[in-house]
């Protein structure tokens, strides 16, 4: 499998909202966005489905990939907002009893930071080292081992931010 993590776009500000959920991307967020997801379209990628974390921004970005083509499915779950997003154990678990094949998969996360680094060092090291830091419509994209567990035994193919994109 494949899974391709994915940040969401630039935001409005911390404290504008009164609730950090409620926080949408900006004009900028949307438009670099927008442009990411075309090339990635235009690189031939499609992922089987979209994860998005249930925050606004998170939501906002995970619908313009998918408007863009990358993915005929998007759902929502609440492990990915950055209370729950601790353990990918667990997410994958959960992913293997689920009607996608783990085997054969291309599957985007979006999510925040610094949970998505966080997970791809758990997954590449078997460790967190806060040393991946992933910008705003940044990608990591990792191959996981079909029989081994993908903690620690992850590879890393893929670490963008979305200024080499576009």
């Amino acid at each position: 499998m494949e899974i391709y993590l994915i940040r969401h776009g630039i935001a409005v500000e911390r404290g504008i909202y009164a609730n950090d959920y409620e926080r949408p991307l900006t004009e900028k967020g949307k438009e670099k966005t927008t442009q990411v997801a075309q090339k990635l379209t235009q690189m031939g990628l499609k992922f089987d489905v979209i994860f998005t974390s249930p925050l606004i921004r998170a939501l906002q970005t995970a619908q313009i990939l998918q408007k863009s083509g990358l993915s005929d499915i998007l759902e929502t779950d609440q492990l990915l907002t950055p209370e729950l997003m601790t353990d990918p154990q667990t997410w994958l678990n959960l992913m293997q009893e689920s009607q996608y094949n783990p085997q054969r998969s291309k599957i985007a996360l979006v999510g925040h930071q610094p949970n998505l680094g966080a997970w791809a060092e758990q997954m590449i090291w078997g460790k967190i080292q806060d040393k991946i830091i992933l910008k705003k419509t940044g990608i990591i994209g990792l191959k996981l081992p079909e029989k081994n567990n993908p903690i620690g035994n992850s590879e890393l193919f893929l670490l963008t931010s979305p200024k080499w994109l576009i």
